[in-house]
């Protein structure tokens, strides 16, 4: 915007004096609070619709304004990661891991790292590096977002399931937004079968909303479409 341009909003945006506003020497109204002009006068004499003065934000109004964009941002911030901590459950096939991935490629196409992974990898690569393993529970949790794909098909051992806590844990402790694809029914992570179980499933619904994927099984309605195919070509071959 040009000054005359801005001169324009300010003046079709100001608002009127408060009650402890004054009018200084110079002619120009004041802020009865921070004693900051609220005024300024057009340069060279030039004046606006009849008006030698435009609106000029006093200190009192550009903190207020700081302040409301301040709240703005970190509103939009919490639903961002709302949005982005779900729990995604539903039967095999239904496309969780699929939905999953989508918002992954969305992401790092705006430049943003994510880390999308299962525990049996994870529970392999602590295995691999037993000296290494805060670090590594570490970096992993320093994705902007991590998403924990097929959960609760990992092996159910009592070292396991400690990992798989600790990773959970500390997400949980970073602040940062998780998403979590499981097969799992929503009863099953609300009734763990045991107090291990409940630790994991208990930190999960506290960070994560459930998402429930309805649908058919994918990967059975196209098995199902090339067996009719496989079908359609024998037939023809002997008729042949």
């Amino acid at each position: 915007m040009s000054d005359y341009d801005n001169a324009i909003f300010r003046l079709a945006t100001a608002q009127e004096a408060e009650p402890e506003d004054y009018t200084g020497e110079d002619g120009l109204l004041y802020c009865g609070s921070c004693h900051k002009p609220k005024e300024a006068y057009f340069p060279e004499g030039k004046t606006l619709f009849g008006r030698d003065r435009h609106p000029k934000e006093c200190d009192c109004q550009r903190k207020r304004r700081e302040m409301l964009e301040a709240a703005d941002r970190e509103q939009k911030h919490r639903e961002e990661v709302e949005r982005l901590k779900r729990i995604l459950w539903g039967s095999v096939g239904t496309g969780k891991s699929y939905f999953a991935g989508c918002i992954a490629n969305a992401l790092m196409e705006k430049e943003v790292s994510v880390c999308m992974t299962n525990f049996a990898l994870i529970l392999n690569d602590l295995a691999a590096s037993y000296k290494d393993r805060n670090e590594y529970i570490s970096r992993l949790c320093s994705f902007p977002l991590l998403i924990l794909d097929d959960f609760g098909m990992e092996r159910d051992t009592e070292y396991g399931l400690e990992q798989v806590y600790n990773v959970v844990d500390s997400r949980y402790r970073s602040g940062k937004p998780l998403i979590v694809t499981t097969n799992l029914t929503l009863e099953e992570l609300q009734n763990p079968e045991d107090t291990a179980h409940a630790r994991i499933y208990d930190r999960l619904t506290e960070m994560c909303c459930p998402v429930c994927i309805m649908g058919e099984n994918f990967r059975k309605a196209k098995a199902q479409a090339k067996m009719e195919r496989l079908k359609m070509l024998l037939n023809r071959k002997e008729s042949l």
